[in-house]
């Protein structure tokens, strides 16, 4: 009869229930941002200073603003708004990011040094007060908010690949590579770069949450999207002053903002702990090896 326990030690865990719910509750949102243009009832932009300011009920299932505009609408449409910022910050932040990182941690020495301590510049100061002092310089805009994020975010993802790349270099098919006289770039390429994705796409799935509350936050202190843009963030601060006597204006697109983080954040710890050996989500094989070999998987994430 086969041994299959060894298999079993090398596959990872299925995400538990939590990280599935997360995973279709995200869906849904994604789903609904998607389709906003066929799922809204209303138009986007219509005031109707007639129904301004309307309770929840079978016509407006979320109420209607100062204006008549209904909630619910713009709830869908900002969704998409708040998606794309989330999506367009971390691709930036990735690329960059990884790109550095990479190199950094192949090539070391002293670009590895420059690499680093230009990112240290960036994280000496706190990610949202440099965000904050960016987007007061800029003119407040969407493009300026995925700038502002994307300026403080690129930093971590370069450490973090940096510190995966640097392992990898260290393998012997890298070093089998060189002695074969492979160029760099595509050692890097072929073998450096995409062992070092799997710790970046969990990083990133965690980050997605963080990246929307930001995103809010600014457009919440008149930062970001301006009217007549539909964003979460600029409907908060829009009702504030309604909470009391208007309790829905404010209160679904904060619920909007906390769904669609919790979401992100359930998913990204379900993929830490499918994909990260760190986390005990993959098991490794019962023999022990070596530190060089157990800090490469570890940093890494990839068996090879």
């Amino acid at each position: 009869m086969t041994d299959v326990q060894p298999l079993r030690r090398t596959l990872p865990r299925v995400p538990d229930r939590f990280a599935a719910f997360g995973a279709v509750l995200l869906a849904a949102v994604v789903l609904a941002a998607l389709l906003a243009p066929w799922l809204a009832p209303y138009p986007m932009d219509e005031p109707r200073p007639l129904e301004r300011l309307l309770p929840p009920s079978g016509a407006h299932w979320f109420g209607t603003d100062q204006v008549g505009r209904d909630v619910l609408t713009r709830i869908l449409y900002g969704g998409r708004t708040s998606l794309f910022i989330a999506v367009a910050v971390l691709g930036v932040s990735a690329a960059v990011g990884v790109a550095l990182g990479v190199v950094a941690g192949y090539v070391g020495g002293w670009v590895r040094d420059v690499i680093m301590r230009v990112t240290d510049v960036f994280l000496a100061f706190p990610a949202l007060l440099l965000s904050l002092a960016l987007a007061v310089v800029l003119q407040p805009s969407v493009n300026t908010v995925i700038l502002a994020i994307a300026v403080t975010w690129w930093p971590w993802y370069t450490r973090l690949s940096a510190s995966v790349a640097a392992s990898i270099a260290t393998r012997s098919y890298v070093d089998a590579a060189r002695c074969l006289g492979v160029p760099a770039p595509l050692i890097i390429v072929r073998h450096v770069l995409p062992n070092s994705l799997t710790p970046v796409l969990v990083q990133i799935s965690l980050d997605a949450g963080g990246v929307i509350l930001t995103s809010a936050a600014l457009s919440y202190l008149g930062l970001g999207a301006q009217e007549p843009t539909a964003e979460w963030g600029l409907m908060v601060q829009q009702g504030q002053t309604l909470f009391t006597t208007n309790w829905w204006v404010v209160t679904f697109p904060g619920l909007a903002i906390l769904v669609t983080a919790f979401a992100f954040n359930v998913l990204g710890e379900g993929l830490r702990n499918a994909l990260d050996p760190r986390s005990g989500g993959a098991r490794q094989e019962s023999a022990k090896p070596t530190s060089a070999e157990a800090a490469a998987t570890m940093n890494t994430g990839v068996v090879r």
